[in-house]
């Protein structure tokens, strides 16, 4: 495991997944959010985030944490990802989440709320499409992310 991509719905622990395991592999983490949103909040101009995430997919050691929804091109990091981690947990837990996290705009919620339908099947073709060699984890509960994290393989 050397280039790891997270994706899933919003507020489902991207984030904090991609900080345990990269403590518990020693690999360096890239929160996309934090780099594709710009003041405003504005989101990064669709040529000017592929480019960054070329040059960001280009190095030999990462995890990628982030979805994007309708501003994101999957492509650019599951080309080079060995293992994609899926969190596809059910909209009750992220709305609990969002709500205690932040202020979200509308445009969020709506992403929040129409992911599992809209969004999702974009998200399992491009990791079919981009991914093809990864190892793929599609964890539906926290449960599932906490047995992933804790196996001794990722010590």
């Amino acid at each position: 495991m050397e280039r790891v991509v997270v994706l899933g719905r919003g507020a489902a622990g991207k984030s904090t997944a991609a900080r345990q395991l990269g403590e518990a592999t020693g690999l360096p983490v890239i929160e996309l959010d934090k780099l594709f949103w710009q003041p405003g909040p504005t989101p990064t101009p669709h040529q000017e985030w592929i480019k960054r995430q070329q040059e960001l997919a280009a190095t030999k050691h990462w995890i990628m944490d982030g979805d994007l929804g309708p501003y994101d091109a999957l492509s650019e990091r599951l080309t080079r990802a060995d293992t994609v981690l899926i969190l596809d947990f059910c909209l009750a837990r992220c709305a609990w989440q969002a709500l205690h996290r932040s202020r979200e705009r509308a445009d969020f919620w709506w992403w929040l709320l129409t992911w599992r339908w809209r969004y999702r099947p974009a998200v399992l073709t491009a990791v079919r499409t981009f991914a093809a060699i990864a190892s793929v984890h599609h964890l539906r509960n926290p449960r599932q992310l906490q047995r992933f994290l804790t196996s001794p393989i990722h010590q």
